[in-house]
């Protein structure tokens, strides 16, 4: 059975612990789910909520009129989460490449690192362009935790 979860948010920072939270305590809801998968879904989705609201504001003032929209749907060992603006949409692929993590150059970069955090974190995420907007559609699967048991 599929749980559903839907929050239309105004396109403001302030919202952005609110999707957080109510994500965070919908899948703890999963106990295959564990404190640190749910760390690395509630990241994502910050991160995919900040990019919602920057693409509003960028319209300007009306933009803040039309919400943001986080979908959660939540089966026995997966989640996905669906975040959409009205911000006029991007092209993931056109983003510029950023050196790997371990290089010093890397340190120059102070944006732009949402997105290659969202496909780090996700076990499969999309990227659609709909209407006046952009959905980007993140799932997690649990993760088994390794056997408690010691090697003999």
């Amino acid at each position: 059975m599929t749980e559903l979860v839907e929050l239309d948010l105004p396109a403001r920072p302030d919202v952005l612990a609110l999707a957080r939270l109510v994500v965070a305590a919908v899948v703890a809801t999963d106990p295959l789910f564990d404190d640190e998968r749910i760390d690395d879904l509630r990241l994502a989705v910050s991160e995919a909520c900040t990019n919602a609201i920057e693409s509003h504001l960028a319209l300007g003032g009306e933009a803040l009129d039309t919400p943001i929209e986080v979908r959660c749907a939540i089966e026995p060992g997966r989640v996905e989460v669906a975040v959409r603006d009205h911000g006029g949409g991007f092209d993931p692929t056109a983003l510029p490449e950023h050196p790997p993590a371990t290089d010093p150059a890397r340190l120059e970069f102070e944006r732009g690192l949402g997105i290659p955090l969202i496909r780090l974190l996700s076990d499969k995420v999309d990227f659609r362009q709909e209407g006046d907007g952009t959905s980007v559609v993140m799932t997690f699967d649990h993760r088994p935790l390794p056997d408690p048991r010691p090697l003999r």
